[in-house]
C-alpha cells in the first residue's frame, strides 16, 4: 500500500466525518465569547480572553499540566502580547469546545519523512494531507495534553486571540478618549495617551466587548519581551507549599473513599466473590462491583468512609480469578511469536527509497543484527484516581486526566446522561506520560459513585493495581540488514519492525466512535525507523503490526522510545564495522540534513568529543527528531561494581523557537531521568496472565544519587516551537548503550541494559 493510498483510506476511516466535505463550515480558533465561564466583573473578548475588573487577564486553559510547564509557556504568549506582567494572568479550565481541541497532535500523526515534510517546500501532496487531516482535527475538537504538542497547537491560535483581544481594549480607550489608537501605548497592562488620559484594561473591558478589529497580527519576534526569556513556572509556588490540588487531593463533604481489586490475570474475570468478611470490616459500607470500562479490567472496589479503610476491605475481598477465553498472555510466548512474524511477514512498508534490493545483491558484505525492547509500564508517581458524584441526573468528577473531553464521554456513558449533564474538573496531574489518556478509571469511579446514593466517591487504585493493570508500551522487534560495498560504504539498509500497534487500540477504546472500520497502519509503530535523516542511498523500512492480546498505550514518546535505541545503536554498529568514529561517520550522512548535524556537533563540541576521559570512562553518541525537535545526547558512562553509572549526559536540542528556556532545561533532565530508569531497569514480564513486577522494589526507578548532571545546549532557531517534554528520552538508550559498547566492546542489543 502506498502511502497516498494510505492516506486517502484512513481519511476514509473517519466515514461521516468526511460525508459532505463541502459542507463543513470553516472554523476559526478565536471562538466567541460566550465560550468563557461567566464570572462577576469579568468580561470575556472571544473564547480564549477575558479581563478582570482589576486589570487582570484570564485565559481558558484547555491543556492539562503534569509537571512540564505548559500552563506557564501558555500564559507568557498571551502575556507578551497584550503586555502584562506573567503574574497578572490568571488560569481557568476552557470548556468542551471545539476550538480547544488539538490540530497539531492528529497532523503530526501523518506518516511523512521529515526530510521530505519539513519547510516551505514541501510537496503539495503533502501540503494538502496536512491540510485535510487539520480541518478534520479542528471539526473534531480532540482535547487532549499529548505528543508534546501543547505550544506547537496554541502557538499562533493563543497569539492571535490575546493580540485581537488588545487591539479591542485599546480601540475602546481611543474611543473614549477621542485619540488614535496609533498614539496609546501599553505597559503593564496599562493603556496611556501623552495627553496624561490612562486605564488599566479592567475599565475599558466593558466598552471592549464585542469589537472586532481588522487587520490583526501577533507581534514581530524583534518586539517580543517575554518570550525566549526564562520565567519562573505558575505552579510551582503552590506545589512546594502543599497548595496544589492533584487528584488525590480533592476532597469534598461527605466524601467516601473506594479501592479496588481486579483480576491479577490481564482480561480476566472473578469467578466467585465472598464478600462477607469485607463487610464487616470497620468504615466498609459496600462492596461495588465494576466493569470493564474504556478497555479496562472489570473488578470490585470496596467503598469505606477513609481510604485506608476501603484498601484493607478490599484486601478482604475472597476471589477467584479466571483467566479470559482467549488465554493469558505470556511473554515469552508474544516474544516467540513476534521473531516468527519478522521472518516470515513483509508488513506494511513505511519508506522506501532507491534500489536497495540490487545494492544487497552486489554487496562485498552484509551485517545483520536483532534488537528487542519489553512491555514498560508508566509507573507515575499519583497513581490512577478519579473522583466522582452522581445526583440528581448530574455527574460530576474531578480527575488528573489528559483528555477531559473523553473522561466526560465516558462519565456520560456510564452514567447514562447526556454529556452536557456532565461536569470535568481537571486537576493536577502527578505524572502522565501518556497513562492518562487513557479513561478506564473515570468510568469506575463514576460506577461507584452511582451505587453511593448522590455521596462523592473518590476511588484511587494502589500501586500495585496500578503497575499490574497499566497500558503498557508494546514490545518490539526490529530486524536490521545493511550491505557494505566494495569501497567499505554503507550501501542499503533495510529495517523490519514487529509489534502492537498503539494507535488503533487507543481508539477503540477512547473514541470508539471515531475509530473507523480499517485498522490502518499506525505511524508510531515505525516512527524513529522508516524517518532516518542518514543519507543512505538505498533503504526500505516496513513494520508487521500485531495483536498480542496485552493492553498496549502510548508511553512518553511512544515509538520513539524504543526504535532510536534500535536505530541509533546500529548506526554505531555500522561506524563500528566501517571503520569509522560514530561522530563523523553520522555527520558524512547528514551533509542533506544541516539542522541535524548542527545539533550532533554542538553536543558533540559541548561533551568533549575525543578528548581523554577519566580512567574506566566511556562516552557514546546519539541523535534522533520527535515531535518536531532534534536532540542529540552524549552519555558518559562506568561500570562500577557491576552496575552502570551514568555520570553526565550532554544534551543538544533544536526545537524551534524556544518560549521558556528554564522549561527546556527542565524537561531534558527530565527525559534523561525517566529514559535512564528504562534503559536500565525497565521491564515488564507476563507470566500466565499475570503481571510479575507489581512495585518499586520490582520495578525500580533512579535514585538522586544515580542520577547523572545533565546539561542542555539550545540551538537558537525562528522556526515554530516543537515539542520539549518526550524528545530527550529517544537518545537516552542507545547513547548509554554506545558508551558501553565503547568501554567493554560488547554490544547491547536488548533492553533494560545489562553487564
Amino acid at each position: 500500500m502506498k502511502r497516498r493510498t494510505w492516506i486517502l483510506s484512513a481519511l476514509g476511516a473517519t466515514g461521516a466525518l468526511v460525508v459532505g466535505w463541502g459542507a463543513m463550515p470553516a472554523r476559526s480558533r478565536m471562538g466567541s465569547p460566550e465560550l468563557m465561564l461567566p464570572t462577576q466583573g469579568d468580561v470575556a473578548l472571544n473564547g480564549w480572553i477575558k479581563i478582570a475588573a482589576d486589570g487582570a487577564v484570564v485565559l481558558a486553559m484547555p491543556r492539562s499540566e503534569m509537571g512540564q510547564g505548559v500552563h506557564t509557556a501558555l500564559a507568557m504568549l498571551v502575556a507578551e502580547e497584550l503586555d502584562v506582567p506573567l503574574a497578572r494572568v490568571r488560569l481557568e479550565q476552557a470548556g468542551a469546545d471545539s476550538i480547544y481541541g488539538n490540530v497539531a497532535m492528529l497532523v503530526a500523526s501523518l506518516p511523512f519523512h521529515p526530510l521530505d515534510s519539513e519547510g516551505e517546500h514541501k510537496p503539495t501532496k503533502i501540503k494538502l494531507a496536512e491540510w485535510m487531516v487539520g480541518k478534520i482535527a479542528r471539526e473534531l475538537g480532540i482535547n487532549a495534553t499529548g505528543g508534546s504538542s501543547s505550544v506547537a497547537d496554541l502557538w499562533e491560535p493563543l497569539r492571535m486571540a490575546a493580540a485581537t483581544a488588545r487591539a479591542s481594549l485599546v480601540q475602546a480607550a481611543a474611543a473614549a478618549w477621542k485619540v488614535p489608537a496609533s498614539e496609546i501605548t501599553v505597559r503593564d497592562g496599562v493603556m496611556q495617551h501623552a495627553s496624561g488620559q490612562k486605564a488599566h484594561y479592567g475599565q475599558m473591558g466593558a466598552a471592549a466587548a464585542g469589537s472586532t478589529p481588522a487587520n490583526i497580527a501577533p507581534k514581530a519576534r524583534q518586539d517580543w519581551k517575554l518570550i525566549g526569556q526564562s520565567a519562573a513556572r505558575s505552579d510551582i509556588p503552590a506545589k512546594v507549599m502543599g497548595q496544589a490540588q492533584f487528584g488525590m487531593d480533592v476532597r469534598l463533604p461527605g466524601m467516601l473513599f473506594a479501592a479496588v481489586r481486579m483480576s491479577p490475570i490481564l482480561g480476566g474475570s472473578a469467578a466467585s466473590i465472598d464478600r462477607k468478611t469485607a463487610l464487616t470490616m470497620p468504615g466498609v459500607e459496600q462492596v461495588v462491583p465494576f466493569n470493564a470500562w474504556g478497555g479496562g479490567t472489570a473488578g470490585l472496589a470496596v467503598v469505606a468512609k477513609n481510604t485506608w479503610q476501603a484498601r484493607q476491605g478490599a484486601q478482604a475481598l475472597q476471589v477467584q480469578w479466571q483467566p479470559p477465553g482467549t488465554g493469558a498472555a505470556d511473554t515469552v510466548r508474544i516474544q516467540a511469536e513476534l521473531l516468527k512474524v519478522l521472518n516470515t511477514e513483509s508488513g506494511f512498508t513505511f519508506h522506501e527509497q532507491g534500489l536497495p534490493l540490487k545494492a544487497e545483491q552486489t554487496a562485498a558484505s552484509r551485517i545483520d543484527a536483532l534488537y528487542q525492547a519489553p512491555y514498560l509500564a508508566h509507573a507515575t508517581m499519583e497513581p490512577m484516581n478519579c473522583t466522582a458524584q452522581v445526583k440528581d441526573g448530574k455527574v460530576e468528577v474531578w480527575v488528573p486526566t489528559q483528555v477531559p473531553q473523553m473522561a466526560r464521554a465516558m462519565a456520560a456513558k456510564v452514567a447514562g446522561v447526556k454529556e452536557d449533564d456532565v461536569t470535568v474538573h481537571v486537576t493536577l496531574l502527578g505524572g502522565g506520560f501518556g497513562r492518562r489518556l487513557e479513561v478506564d478509571f473515570v468510568g469506575q469511579a463514576v460506577q461507584v459513585a452511582m451505587a453511593c446514593k448522590g455521596a462523592p466517591v473518590q476511588l484511587v487504585w494502589s500501586r500495585e493495581e496500578d503497575m499490574t493493570h497499566d497500558f503498557y508500551r508494546p514490545m518490539h522487534l526490529a530486524k536490521f540488514q545493511a550491505s557494505i560495498d566494495a569501497q567499505g560504504e554503507v550501501s542499503s539498509l533495510r529495517i523490519k519492525s514487529a509489534g502492537d500497534a498503539i494507535t488503533p487500540r487507543w481508539m477503540a477504546r477512547a473514541a470508539p466512535h471515531l475509530s473507523g472500520p480499517i485498522d490502518m497502519p499506525d505511524k508510531t509503530t515505525s516512527e524513529g525507523l522508516f524517518d532516518l535523516p542518514y543519507g543512505f542511498l538505498n533503504q526500505h523500512m516496513s513494520h508487521v503490526a500485531t495483536k498480542s492480546g496485552v493492553p498496549v498505550g502510548f508511553w512518553r514518546s511512544v515509538g520513539h522510545s524504543h526504535n532510536a535505541f534500535f536505530s541509533e545503536s546500529f548506526i554505531d554498529e555500522l561506524a563500528i564495522a566501517t571503520k569509522q568514529d560514530p561522530l563523523a561517520f553520522r555527520l558524512k550522512l547528514l551533509k542533506d540534513a544541516p539542522r541535524y548535524a548542527a545539533v550532533l556537533q554542538l553536543a558533540a563540541k559541548q561533551s568533549g568529543w575525543g578528548k581523554p576521559l577519566p580512567a574506566g570512562r566511556a562516552q557514546g553518541i546519539a541523535l534522533h527528531k520527535s515531535f518536531g525537535s532534534i536532540v542529540a545526547q552524549v552519555a558518559e558512562v562506568s561500570v562500577e561494581q557491576g552496575q552502570i553509572r551514568v555520570h553526565r549526559v550532554v544534551c543538544a536540542i533544536d526545537c524551534g523557537t524556544v518560549v521558556n528556556p528554564d522549561t527546556v532545561a527542565q524537561q531534558m533532565q527530565s527525559s534523561v531521568v525517566y529514559a535512564l530508569s528504562a534503559a536500565l531497569y525497565g521491564q515488564i514480564d507476563i507470566v500466565g496472565g499475570v503481571v510479575q513486577q507489581s512495585n518499586f522494589p520490582s520495578y525500580p526507578m533512579v535514585t538522586l544519587s544515580q542520577a547523572p548532571t545533565v546539561e542542555t545546549h539550545i540551538v537558537p532557531s525562528t522556526l515554530h516551537p516543537a515539542g520539549v517534554g518526550e524528545p530527550a528520552v529517544p537518545p537516552l538508550a542507545p547513547a548509554v548503550g554506545n558508551a558501553l559498547f565503547a568501554l567493554t566492546g560488547q554490544r547491547q542489543r536488548a533492553l533494560p541494559l545489562k553487564v
